[in-house]
């Protein structure tokens, strides 16, 4: 289980537990490691198992060492197997009240709406939790040291990619969406240090947006990555990431869930830029709205 430069154990703190231990595993498993696999899927099976257990006896339990226990809890955005005792003792106790449901034939018009919106609160809660604010003032820094900011985004993050362009603008920045593969690779590579790109893609496995971001990154400029709690390939190219937590389900992929998680980390993104630079911000937000008043009646 590796991890990015920045952001990338979100949550790892002494002071206390994190609320969703099990949502981390599960929607990080794919991704795992055929030991780390065998980990998850016990912890799984029985956490009000493990919570009474010593890191030893699930070290035996499971058949791997004491240290590949301690780098799994590591690799979920935990400091070691006593956080993930502590955060599964909550998780047992105070179960989340929202459940990731997915819709079925039979559901009538009400059960559709409860589970879409109850998955929707749900990805919002969880990837608060997963968003690191230390990654996010990175983020800010980074954009703001630059003096343009490349905006990648493909298929379902395309939307998100360009509102947030937009939203850029409005606070006056120098920035510029791509939402197309070719252009993408190339823009990337023209690139230099003073090059902020922001990549957002909720797999980070996308073939197109990985070779953009690995463009931009070998011709110098900062990356900053917005996608979902997991390893993923494009982490790797990543200077700084800024995670989301959002399941997808089997009527649901590429659903709202992940957009919908994608935008209040951009929000936050655009709110932590503007207050940055607030009398700046602010001014240009009023002259932007002096213009837009001409398009409305």
């Amino acid at each position: 289980m590796g991890k990015a430069k920045d952001g990338a154990a979100p949550g790892a703190t002494e002071s206390g537990p994190v609320e969703n231990a099990l949502a981390r595993m599960r929607i990080a498993q794919p991704g795992m490691a055929k030991g780390a696999r065998r980990i998850a899927d016990y912890i799984l099976a029985q956490p009000e198992e493990i919570v009474r257990m010593s890191v030893t006896e699930l070290s035996e339990a499971v058949g791997v060492s004491e240290g590949s226990i301690i780098n799994f809890c590591r690799g979920i955005g935990l400091t070691g197997f006593q956080h993930l005792k502590l955060s599964l003792a909550r998780e047992i106790v105070q179960p989340v009240q929202f459940i990731h449901e997915d819709v079925g034939r039979d559901d009538d018009m009400d059960t559709i709406c409860r589970k879409v919106f109850h998955s929707g609160i749900q990805a919002l809660r969880d990837s608060l939790s997963v968003l690191d604010p230390q990654a996010l003032s990175r983020a800010v820094a980074a954009i703001r040291g630059a003096k343009r900011v490349e905006i990648y985004g493909i298929g379902s993050s395309a939307p998100i990619a360009e509102d947030t362009h937009y939203r850029m603008l409005r606070i006056g920045l120098d920035a510029r969406v791509v939402i197309d593969s070719h252009v993408q690779a190339i823009s990337a590579s023209r690139c230099d240090p003073d090059v902020a790109v922001l990549t957002i893609s909720h797999s980070g496995a996308t073939h197109e947006t990985v070779a953009a971001t690995r463009l931009a990154k070998e011709a110098g400029a900062r990356t900053i990555v917005i996608t979902n709690f997991a390893r993923s390939p494009i982490q790797a190219h990543a200077d700084i990431v800024l995670f989301t937590m959002a399941r997808e389900t089997r009527f649901r992929t590429e659903a709202m869930t992940s957009r919908i998680a994608q935008l209040c980390v951009v929000d936050a993104l655009i709110a932590a830029l503007a207050l940055d630079d607030y009398e700046r911000s602010t001014e240009t937000l009023r002259k932007t709205f002096e213009v837009l008043s001409i398009k409305r009646f």
